[in-house]
């Protein structure tokens, strides 16, 4: 049976911007939100202007923006847009933004809208370090929780300037996520609370020498998504990433390995009492069965050295094997097709010989897939269902996933 993935229905989005310097990427997730169907409104305050200007937001979202409650004022505005939206999304939010808004203070409209607003609400920080550490600021945060408004956790990188700490604005992409999961609603978006999973992403290398080595081009996008999606949606979530240069998922606890052996030993340890293994990583096939110590190198010559190749281990098929009662393994399949078979046709074997839960096949012919932020799927699974899932997001990829491992979980005790 052959079914297709629903699609979110679009919502009134407002898309609150405070003062800081990485406000130009709250342009980013404007052109996610608007481009994923969604009504946006743009409310910035005056120091955002200062970084990106009015036109700039104004032509992004198809709306005039205001920074005060005396425009338009036989709208009330200052009421209106908080009531009316499905969301209050801050995105950068400062350390001044979160004072204000934990102490109720409203001195402009978009202040204003916070304390009208009925709908979940979302603060994405951005602010040096030793702003987002200073006790006062994790009091405002504490107390923005407890009221039940969002808060993400700040990502780690560089900063303004030349320091490198915990404050960077988290990935547009991460926020546009989080966004998606709050508009799937409460009873989705923690449907992963109490649970603990465990995702492999990237692709292993085998080497040769100290320079060179055998490896794949998957770059780790789809599991980081996979990550955070689930953490969003309230699972403790491992990440194994394979030789990935993502930053860390905000959240989720994170081993980098770069061999299969280690891919493997790291994996086995943290699914020992997981609820949900997903391996996205791609585990390279073989490995040379001699690692030269010194660099081969090319003589006048021309002859070529001679590498004999052993396989892997099969990570996939030893977790199905050995997992523990109850425990949901997915598994991810890049293939092509050939003259022996097409590639649901490929997959739909490699189903039957691995034994996992799940399989989520992807068409790679021709390099497609690897290293886009889009990707589509078909979500094969043991009782025979056939799911395709259309060319979106990674992230909303990888909620399509979770909507079909979720029913699958053994109960909370």
């Amino acid at each position: 049976m052959s079914q297709t993935s629903q699609s979110r229905p679009h919502a009134k989005v407002v898309l609150g911007v405070s003062g800081g310097i990485a406000a130009y990427k709250a342009c980013e997730l404007l052109r996610q939100l608007t481009e994923s169907g969604h009504d946006v409104t743009v409310v910035p305050t005056a120091a955002a202007l200062q970084f990106v200007g009015a036109p700039t937001w104004a032509a992004l979202s198809g709306k005039p923006v205001s920074t005060q409650v005396w425009d338009r004022v036989h709208e009330v505005p200052h009421v209106r847009i908080g009531q009316s939206a499905d969301i209050v999304v801050i995105a950068p939010a400062t350390a001044d933004l979160l004072a204000k808004a934990a102490h109720g203070l409203a001195d402009d409209l978009l202040t204003n809208t916070l304390l009208t607003a009925r709908c979940p609400v979302v603060f994405a920080p951005a602010m040096h370090t030793e702003m987002w550490e200073h006790p006062a600021t994790q009091a405002n945060v504490e107390t923005l929780r407890s009221r039940g408004a969002h808060v993400i956790e700040p990502a780690e990188g560089r900063l303004t300037g030349a320091d490198t700490g915990k404050g960077r604005l988290p990935d547009p992409a991460d926020i546009f996520a989080f966004v998606m999961h709050q508009l799937n609603g409460a009873e989705r978006s923690l449907d992963l609370s109490g649970r603990r999973v465990v995702i492999s992403a990237g692709g292993t290398r085998e080497y040769l020498d100290p320079v060179r080595f055998l490896g794949n081009r998957s770059s780790g996008l789809q599991g980081y998504a996979l990550a955070s999606t689930a953490a969003a949606r309230g699972a403790a979530v491992t990440l194994i990433a394979a030789n990935v240069s993502l930053p860390d998922p905000d959240g989720v606890a994170v081993t980098h390995v770069e061999t299969t052996a280690q891919l493997q030993e790291a994996v086995v340890a943290a699914s020992r009492d997981a609820d949900a293994v997903v391996m996205a990583a791609a585990p390279a096939d073989f490995r040379p069965d001699h690692v030269s110590s010194a660099k081969i190198k090319k003589d006048d010559a021309g002859s070529v050295p001679h590498i004999s190749l052993v396989q892997n281990p099969d990570i996939l098929a030893g977790l199905v094997r050995d997992r523990i009662p109850g425990q949901i393994i997915v598994g991810f399949a890049a293939e092509t097709g050939d003259e022996t078979g097409g590639v649901l046709d490929h997959a739909k074997a490699k189903l039957a010989r691995k034994g996992c839960d799940l399989l989520v096949v992807n068409d790679v012919s021709g390099g497609k897939v690897f290293g886009e932020s889009e990707n589509q799927a078909v979500i094969l699974s043991t009782d025979g269902a056939q799911v395709s899932v259309p060319r979106a997001s990674k992230a909303a990829i990888s909620d399509a996933i979770w909507d079909h491992v979720v029913p699958r979980l053994r109960p909370i005790d």
